[in-house]
């Protein structure tokens, strides 16, 4: 059964690749979503999959690539929206 998390990271999260890190990860484990920069400095994120994987992704979330330094991940469970492929949104 598939689920839908939308994620909400805070910290130092842009301009340390952390995007682009995201959506490498959520590729290896067949991940669909999308990762975007919001004005705030905060890292928006969703993932649609397995729970296991969709899981292992927001654990992922909470360090990031080794340059990002993350003070707060918040979990938001959604209905699922049938997304496709996983992208970064610029």
């Amino acid at each position: 059964m598939d689920v839908r998390r939308r994620v909400l990271v805070s910290g130092r999260v842009q301009g340390v690749f952390y995007r682009d890190a995201c959506r490498e990860a959520a590729q290896r484990e067949r991940v669909r979503g999308w990762v975007r920069n919001l004005p705030d400095g905060r890292v928006e994120a969703v993932f649609e999959g397995a729970e296991p994987a969709v899981e292992l992704l927001v654990a992922w979330c909470h360090d990031g690539p080794p340059r990002a330094v993350v003070t707060d991940v918040a979990v938001h469970s959604e209905e699922v929206a049938g997304e496709d492929g996983f992208r970064m949104i610029f």
